[in-house]
């Protein structure tokens, strides 16, 4: 029986920071469990992608990706991610003047 997923639902974070993604979401998106997803920030919201198994990498035949896009995209959010680090470090850091 499949839940109707575009429906708002509160879900519980943990004091680690974690989240139960629904099972209906889940199941919709076919994100295993164990498993992994993406997870980043766009325009204000946080945004959660399923990371594609490797029968869906292999030559990105599906149709649904570009060729070259999921490698793409994980650098960008590695390079993000390494940009919000140093501005971190830049913030944290004893400055010349003190």
């Amino acid at each position: 029986m499949a839940s109707n997923t575009s429906e708002s639902r509160v879900v519980s974070v943990s004091q680690k920071g974690q989240a139960t993604i629904p099972k209906g979401l889940r199941e919709k998106f076919g994100i295993e469990t164990p498993g992994e997803v993406f997870i980043y920030e766009d325009e204000g919201r946080i945004i959660i992608e399923p990371v594609p198994s490797p029968d869906e990498l292999h030559g990105i035949h599906a149709g649904e990706h570009e060729r070259g896009e999921i490698l793409g995209r994980v650098r960008e959010l590695k390079a993000e991610d390494a940009r919000r680090e140093a501005t971190r470090a830049e913030r944290l850091s004893p400055s010349e003047d003190e």
